[in-house]
């Protein structure tokens, strides 16, 4: 039997849940009477009508059944225009290996001595340079920039002066930003600057020579194989006048590059070895101003010598009304002749150049 204190525990507790339950009986009741006399409240999300759904949805359609388009390539093998000159001798083209190609129909419009021949490329090969390490320091995933700088040192100039390489004038101990080395590899054709540019990106010579043999299979090129990065000589150096033309192209794909070999003149920045930086000249436009053929304008380019190359040069230029032309000489046999040979050469496309000038000058 049950404690008295027990007892009164018990009947508290069941009146309070009594309590409770009639209190959520109350709260029932009015919310009926509430709902029956005002209706239910509206959502403040409206109900959907599946038909409606329907009307608004986009029609569905197939999936695509064929890949997406791919970017156009950097270049390609030209074609052979129907009325294509093959020069000879008779019409005084001086070099021994002469091309044109309209960049904008991508057609050879002129050839001497063979497209496809292999002509050592001497510092033509710079042009392959300067376009490999513009590509890799304007890549945002590559931790360069072009006020990055490289410091030379002995034992990289004095191999290059043993060779007689043309050099834009960097000295041992000096710290040069790469845009002063593309501007030092365009213009005076300095194999300091190659080498530098090489060390700064690739970490040696041989294995940014392996990135530039990269970029001719990327490019699609058959008759071209690098060894160096300035273009000294050596048997298994070798390209062709449409394989230079073509990376004259890619050279101009890119704004640095591009303008790289095409200013007349450049100053680098002051450095404790020159004060006042190097002027910088072009080898080519030290030659010519580049307006004399009418209605056409030589705009840019790269010249090269080697005994074995011959004097050679490779330049673009444009019409007034902005059509641009490539044209490569190789194999001249003195500097003037490339020059002269380029004139005759951007004078079949406007006409207005006397071919019959032979270009032999001897200073």
């Amino acid at each position: 039997m049950a404690s008295p204190t027990k007892a009164k525990r018990q009947l508290s507790q069941r009146g309070a849940l009594l309590l409770l339950v009639l209190m959520f009986g109350v709260i029932a009741v009015t919310t009926f009477v509430i709902v029956m006399i005002f209706g239910a409240p509206k959502s403040k999300y409206p109900k959907r009508d599946p038909n409606a759904v329907e009307e608004t949805m986009p029609p569905m359609t197939d999936p695509p059944t064929e890949p997406p388009t791919e970017p156009p390539p950097i270049v390609s093998y030209p074609d052979e225009a129907s009325d294509m000159q093959v020069l000879d001798t008779e019409e005084r083209i001086q070099s021994e290996h002469a091309f044109l190609m309209d960049c904008d129909t991508n057609e050879i419009l002129a050839v001497k001595g063979g497209a496809d021949t292999h002509i050592y490329p001497a510092s033509m090969t710079k042009l392959m340079t300067i376009a490999v390490a513009t590509e890799f320091i304007e890549n945002e995933e590559n931790d360069l920039s072009w006020d990055d700088t490289f410091t030379f040192t002995d034992e990289i100039l004095s191999p290059l002066y043993e060779q007689s390489a043309s050099m834009a004038g960097f000295q041992s101990g000096e710290a040069v930003c790469m845009r002063d080395l593309i501007y030092g590899a365009a213009l005076p054709s300095g194999a300091d600057a190659t080498v530098g540019l090489a060390l700064a990106t690739a970490g040696s010579e041989e294995e940014f020579v392996r990135w530039m043999n990269d970029k001719v299979d990327e490019l699609g090129l058959v008759n071209t194989h690098f060894v160096n990065t300035s273009g000294l000589y050596n048997e298994n150096h070798y390209s062709s006048v449409t394989d230079i033309a073509l990376i004259m192209e890619y050279c101009l794909s890119m704004d640095m590059s591009r303008q790289a070999v095409s200013v007349v003149e450049y100053t680098t920045k002051p450095t404790e070895q020159h004060p006042d930086g190097i002027q910088l000249l072009s080898t080519m436009f030290n030659k010519m101003y580049g307006t004399e053929v009418p209605e056409i304008k030589i705009m840019g380019g790269k010249t090269g010598y080697t005994d074995e190359a011959g004097q050679c040069l490779a330049s673009y230029a444009e019409t007034m009304d902005g059509h641009r032309y490539v044209a490569v000489t190789s194999k001249g046999s003195n500097k003037w002749q490339p020059v002269y040979d380029a004139f005759k050469l951007y004078g079949l496309v406007t006409g207005t150049y006397d071919m019959d000038q032979k270009g032999n000058h001897t200073s």
